[in-house]
């Protein structure tokens, strides 16, 4: 099976997902978002899309127009419930797609934090990251897309996963993060870090305390939703 997936970022990879997504029978193809260009035809057709983070947002689209395009192309995919997975950045892709407004937060939300599993999270793909904190790590939020179902809040963000279906599922949160790598993110976000105040050191430790055992349940939460993806199939 083809899973397309989109990145923004060499350092923001897909990590746990990967392996997961291969036991699953999918070929991942990795493109660079803006400098690989994706066919509308290779958008429809693809098994699966998954769209991951970054540091620019839909408010963006002026400078960045081919996120533009990533919009039109995830509404169209959506209209014809094709499955899709949003993480971070791709959330707000696919909030944006289904016609939800995408904002700034009014403050960063960087560093690992348990979620607030709603009643539909509990009975969700998300339970399994019920008992171990994950990677927070974005200033823009959006609203509940009609027709959505919230799985998952935080106390700086009420919005932070939610399902459409079976075939669609946003994550605001970073579960598919490799602990290993995270020092690559801690020199990419530099500036970010620096201006929002953020302590490396504690960072690193949560890392180390966190990494591991969320890592874990991020490719247990991937497994879960993919295999109910074959049912449906």
């Amino acid at each position: 099976m083809h899973c397309l997936v989109i990145q923004h970022l060499a350092f923001e990879d897909l990590g746990s997902f990967a392996p997961v997504l291969r036991q699953h029978g999918y070929r991942l193809d990795i493109r660079q978002a803006g400098v690989q260009p994706v066919s509308a035809d290779e958008w429809a057709t693809a098994d699966l899309v998954v769209v991951l983070g970054g540091p620019i947002g839909v408010g963006d689209v002026g400078g960045y127009p081919w996120l533009a395009d990533q919009i039109v192309q995830l509404g169209r995919r959506l209209q014809q419930r094709r499955p899709v997975l949003g993480v971070c950045l791709g959330a707000q892709l696919i909030a944006a797609a289904l016609g939800a407004r995408v904002h700034p937060a009014g403050a960063k939300e960087i560093g690992w934090a348990p979620l607030q599993l709603t009643p539909q999270g509990q009975h969700s793909p998300l339970r399994h990251l019920a008992q171990t904190p994950v990677l927070h790590w974005h200033g823009d939020t959006f609203e509940l897309p009609p027709g959505a179902e919230l799985l998952a809040a935080t106390g700086l963000t009420p919005h932070q996963a939610f399902g459409i279906g079976r075939h669609a599922l946003a994550l605001q949160f970073h579960a598919e993060v490799d602990p290993a790598a995270m020092e690559a993110w801690l020199i990419g976000h530099t500036l970010e870090l620096h201006l929002a105040g953020v302590d490396l050191a504690a960072l690193r430790a949560a890392t180390a305390q966190h990494g591991a055992a969320a890592a874990q349940a991020g490719a247990a939460l991937l497994g879960e939703w993919l295999s109910a993806l074959d049912g449906a199939g």
